[in-house]
């Protein structure tokens, strides 16, 4: 694929719809096959549309960072299908698992440690990783089909048509999911098993007081 102008000139956006109650696979396959190929998507979770790529690909990681103009030194969250798949990429204490058992798939965003199968760029400077699972069908298909997490930030925008107009044709797939109203996860980490809501969003963490 050519680097560049020349890319974003040769590839075209595609716009697919995925029903939000019963994700069709073959929809799912197909952006599951663009992840692993490198591609940038934007998808639909319960808080947000997000911009996502696979979590093993550093190039599109990097693509994703300049497209939101952050600093590399503030990693995004990601997003997990499974409390299993949490345990691979983050140290989950007893305390930790119950917590996200409780309250997951669900609109919030837990602060591990991560483990060393978390690529450097996703990590913090004290270790630390984002992760969510949302409750959101669609999202969860994808990561579950890609067998991989993928990294998640905020589009920016209500729905599907407008994201294509701010983004062009720097994103490989645009799903279409409905409307969705963006509503931030809640933010709490679990570190030393001690709660600290960081962000108050969508996610109820009166639990947490």
């Amino acid at each position: 694929m050519a680097k560049g102008g020349s890319r974003e000139a040769a590839k075209k956006t595609a716009l697919i719809s995925i029903n939000p109650q019963n994700p069709q696979q073959r929809l799912i396959d197909r952006v599951a096959k663009t992840l692993d190929e490198g591609g940038i998507i934007s998808y639909p979770t319960d808080t947000f549309y997000g911009i996502g790529c696979d979590l093993y690909n550093k190039k599109a990681i990097q693509t994703v960072y300049r497209l939101k103009g952050r600093q590399l030194d503030k990693p995004f969250s990601f997003v997990c299908d499974s409390l299993k798949e949490i345990s691979v990429y983050a140290k989950v204490s007893d305390y930790a698992y119950k917590t996200m058992k409780r309250l997951l798939p669900g609109p919030y965003t837990f602060i591990l440690e991560g483990t060393k199968l978390v690529p450097r760029i996703m990590l913090t400077r004290r270790n630390t990783v984002g992760i969510r699972i949302p409750d959101n069908r669609i999202c969860l298909a994808i990561v579950s089909t890609l067998g991989r997490p993928i990294i998640s930030t905020s589009a920016g925008y209500d729905d599907p048509v407008s994201i294509r107009e701010a983004y062009g044709n720097l994103l490989d797939v645009i799903i279409d999911g409905g409307i969705l109203y963006q509503n931030p996860s809640s933010v709490v980490s679990l570190i030393d098993d001690i709660p600290e809501v960081l962000r108050e969003g969508k996610g109820d963490v009166s639990s947490f007081r």
